[in-house]
């Protein structure tokens, strides 16, 4: 007597098991794909400060950021979806398990979506009409998914770079003997990020009034 087909039975957790392992490979394939576009759009943003544009600049780097947020998002999300998929009582997290997954299908697709090939990553450089609409689309499409976290980094990323080109060192910062003193400096170096960010967001939050308020109104 052979084992009857009961016995095979694939169940919910299998096969969510079975979904987490496609998403997971589909992530690496787009990681390793991913990863040539970003190495691109660091390169352009260099082209762009030393050539002085650095609006074109912060573009690529906005958009790489966004990218690597998607990757890094994904891949957590991953993770935390095998450990419920490895729980013994899996029922219990089955409605989290699979809203999950359709969450990881969602990002996946944009992922996908930002592969568009180095062309794409070309015309964030580019003078033509066509590459003039396309930075627009993008810059457009970047405002509502990045956060201000996001933002700032990017821009201490411009910041590194531009220094970098310019042939500015980061100045030395002596080795203090006293621990207080050392505390004090880097108390110093936070408060004084801190107010650059703050900063920055009020000119983000200026360009977005100025943006709306050219916007025409509909009648």
């Amino acid at each position: 007597m052979g084992n009857t087909p009961s016995s095979h039975k694939i169940s919910a957790q299998d096969r969510a098991i079975l979904e987490m392992k496609v998403q997971r490979d589909k992530l690496h394939q787009y990681q390793k794909r991913i990863t040539l576009i970003t190495d691109r759009e660091t390169a352009v943003a260099r082209e762009c400060l030393a050539r002085g544009d650095k609006s074109k600049a912060l573009l690529a780097l906005r958009r790489k950021k966004y990218q690597e947020s998607l990757l890094a998002k994904t891949d957590a999300q991953l993770e935390q979806l095998q450990r419920l998929t490895s729980d013994v009582e899996f029922a219990a997290v089955q409605k989290d398990v699979l809203y999950g997954l359709k969450q990881g299908t969602s990002v996946l697709k944009q992922i996908q979506a930002e592969m568009g090939g180095i062309e794409n990553v070309e015309k964030l450089m580019g003078e033509s009409a066509d590459a003039v609409a396309y930075q627009k689309e993008i810059s457009e499409m970047l405002g509502g998914q990045m956060s201000n976290e996001d933002e700032d980094e990017v821009e201490d990323e411009l910041d590194a770079l531009e220094k970098e080109i310019s042939g500015v060192k980061e100045p030395e910062v002596p080795t203090l003997p006293e621990a207080p003193n050392t505390r004090l400096g880097e108390s110093e170096d936070k408060q004084a990020q801190v107010e650059r960010r703050k900063t920055r967001a009020r000119e983000r939050a200026r360009e977005v009034a100025d943006m709306s308020a050219t916007e025409p109104m509909l009648t």
